[in-house]
């Protein structure tokens, strides 16, 4: 009885591995075959090497394709654009077109063939009708072009859609609603217009659900609310208008929302009760064209930890139960019109680390209990009616705050001497539009971690510092529209951690600066993109050694007293998009070099001394003769003929 037992369990065991081993023994299914073979047909490059190896009539041992142990047919195909193993990570692609002939795989369940990058063609629109087992469908991050199949939606067994980051135009199929094993429904970064359609709300499986990135257009489904294990909702950066729908509140499960960037309109409906979306982290509602009021019962999402209502229209008060978003980390309040004063309330936020309400009718004073914000990093309250007079001196005792925007906060004085010695190094200042007065103290070199700093529109005298150039990590520069004078070789000789230099904007405009420009591209600042040194009282030539600035996409020397002869160099800028030297004392011919200038879209050489006959050809053609009247020696297009 025992050997038998035994026998038994033997050919439990075995048949089934002798049996795939004579299927498998067979070769691949004709169909299948057919199918893999069209497919690597369609393929003219593939950097992965994956294809090479598909020959003979073995397809169940190619690489990347697998099989059904019972019926020998391929199940899945897995190729995947990013390779990843113990030893090496590579991101290949495949350059061709998605062979339509795919749907003869009849058994397939998972096909992924995303982040190929290069693959391009259509989805077959037949897909519904010949893949009824198709679980997964990964065809993202190629360039495959043309609709969503409408026939999608006989794809019943299917779980996860990834078509995202591709061409894919038209609308969002209504048949995706019958999909009701649907749990990540990922169509984002696409070319989609229409609505979103109401079927949507019967995908009751669905945990993931992205459209960011597209033109849908329309409003959002009144009963999204029915997606009750909804994890995650982002229909950001669309065309979307409307209301939101007053079912969003029965997201039950909801941790990652974002609305923004879209049309929307009306009020915030929620939380309009205790214990709604108790487990939202992530809200985005920006740059939409709401209004009301903030919900006063916000402090109810306990969950919160970033949330941005900016760049809308929201009115009155901040809400004092903002302070119950004990883990809230990030707010973004700005450009709305909001009033009053910040809450004291706001102090129980131990956990903030970024605010900003810049661009309000926010009031002063700032309440000091804002002080205990020990772990706050970045502070915006610009374009307020703060009238702050001087900077409260618990800010700059502040441990973590390393950024602090008060642009047009009415701050008056000197520059202020509680910045001298913070806890936190300096990153960010930004004092603009304020009435500072007084110099720019030598002590302002001590802040070697400042990567930008703005002062302009103020009313600052004195020349810049020396001590300019120990600040090593400098990026944005901007003084613009005060009452400085001197030099300005200082900025040009910040010698950086970076071999190329750190500063790429620098505005010095509108002050009262002289002498020459001749350390522009001598120096370690080789990357600057920006430099705006007009209306100033800079003289001598502009240096040939201007060229080196590679990266410069605007260049305004306008308004100075520089003459000379225009560099030959200047035709090394191929960035260039911007090039403004009017009203100087410029010399000479235009260099034919400025023809190879493709990249210039604004131009204007107006009064100087300049003569012969403007370079004949693109771009200068194409500007009006504006951008070279008043150079009494100057002839050719667009001016009169020489």
């Amino acid at each position: 009885m025992g050997n038998k037992l035994l026998w038994i369990l033997v050919i439990i065991i075995f048949i089934p591995t002798i049996e795939c081993k004579r299927i498998l023994g067979k070769g691949c299914n004709s169909q299948d075959l057919i199918g893999l073979t069209s497919f690597k047909a369609a393929i003219h490059i593939d950097t992965s090497g994956r294809l090479e190896k598909w020959v003979g009539q073995h397809c169940c041992k190619w690489d990347g394709v697998y099989c059904n142990n019972r019926t020998g047919r391929v199940a899945e195909i897995r190729l995947p654009g990013f390779l990843s193993t113990s030893d090496f990570i590579a991101q290949t692609q495949m350059e061709g077109w998605l062979s339509p002939s795919i749907t003869l795989l009849s058994s397939l369940e998972v096909l992924d063939l995303g982040g190929l990058i290069s693959l391009a063609g259509t989805i077959p629109s037949s897909i519904g009708f010949h893949l009824p087992g198709l679980r997964k469908l990964y065809l993202y991050t190629n360039n495959l072009t043309g609709p969503v199949p409408e026939s999608i939606g006989k794809l019943s067994r299917l779980e996860e859609i990834h078509l995202h980051e591709n061409l894919l135009s038209g609308s969002i199929p209504v048949s995706i609603g019958m999909l009701q094993n649907l749990s990540k429904l990922l169509l984002y970064s696409n070319e989609l217009s229409g609505p979103i359609p109401e079927s949507l709300s019967n995908l009751t499986n669905l945990v993931s659900l992205d459209f960011h990135g597209n033109s849908l257009t329309g409003h959002i489904p009144e009963k999204i609310g029915a997606l009750q294990v909804l994890e995650e909702l982002d229909l950001s950066d669309n065309l979307l208008s409307g209301k939101l729908p007053l079912s969003i509140t029965n997201l039950t499960t909801i941790s990652v929302l974002y609305l923004d960037t879209n049309l929307l309109e009306g009020e915030i409906p929620f939380p309009s009760s205790s214990g709604e979306m108790p487990l939202l982290g992530f809200l985005r509602l920006h740059d939409n064209h709401l209004t009301g009021s903030i919900p006063s019962n916000i402090g109810n999402l306990v969950s919160l930890q970033r949330v941005s209502l900016a760049n809308n229209g929201l009115e009155g008060s901040i809400p004092s139960s903002l302070g119950n978003l004990s883990a809230v980390t990030e707010i973004y309040l700005d450009g709305n019109r909001l009033a009053g004063q910040i809450p004291s309330s706001i102090n129980r936020l131990s956990q903030l680390m970024f605010l900003s309400i810049s661009n309000n009718l926010i009031e002063g004073p700032l309440p000091s209990e804002m002080s205990s914000l020990h772990n706050l990093q970045t502070l915006d309250l610009s374009f307020n009616v703060l009238n702050l007079s001087s900077i409260p001196k618990w800010l700059g005792g502040m441990p973590s705050l390393c950024r602090i925007f008060l642009a047009g906060a009415g701050i008056q004085g000197d520059f202020p001497e509680i910045l001298r010695t913070t806890p936190s190094p300096l990153l960010e200042l930004d004092f603009s539009f304020n009435h500072l007065t007084g110099i720019i103290p030598e002590w302002l070199g001590s802040l070697t971690r400042l990567y930008s700093l703005n002062l302009s529109s103020n009313s600052l005298v004195s020349k810049i510092p020396i001590t300019v150039t120990r600040l090593h990590d400098l990026a944005v520069l901007d003084l613009h529209s005060n009452k400085l004078s001197g030099p300005i070789d200082g900025i040009f000789e910040i010698v950086s951690r970076f071999s190329e230099g750190s500063l790429t904007y620098i505005d010095l405009s509108d002050n009262g600066f002289s002498g020459d420009i001749e350390q522009i591209g001598t120096g370690p600042q080789c990357q600057i993109k920006f430099l705006n040194l007009s209306h100033n009282y800079l003289t001598g030539r502009l240096p040939g050694s201007v060229g080196r600035l590679v990266s410069m996409k605007s260049l305004d020397l306008s308004y100075n007293k520089l003459g000379y002869e225009l560099p030959e160099s200047l035709a090394n800028l191929s960035s260039l998009e911007k090039l403004k030297l009017q009203r100087n004392r410029f010399t000479g011919q235009i260099p034919n070099g400025f023809l190879k200038l493709r990249a210039l879209r604004e131009l204007d050489l107006s009064d100087n001394l300049l003569v012969g006959r403007i370079p004949d050809g693109r771009p200068l053609s194409d500007f009006p003769s504006s951008s070279f009247s008043g150079n009494r020696g100057l002839c050719g297009k667009p001016l009169s003929p020489c």
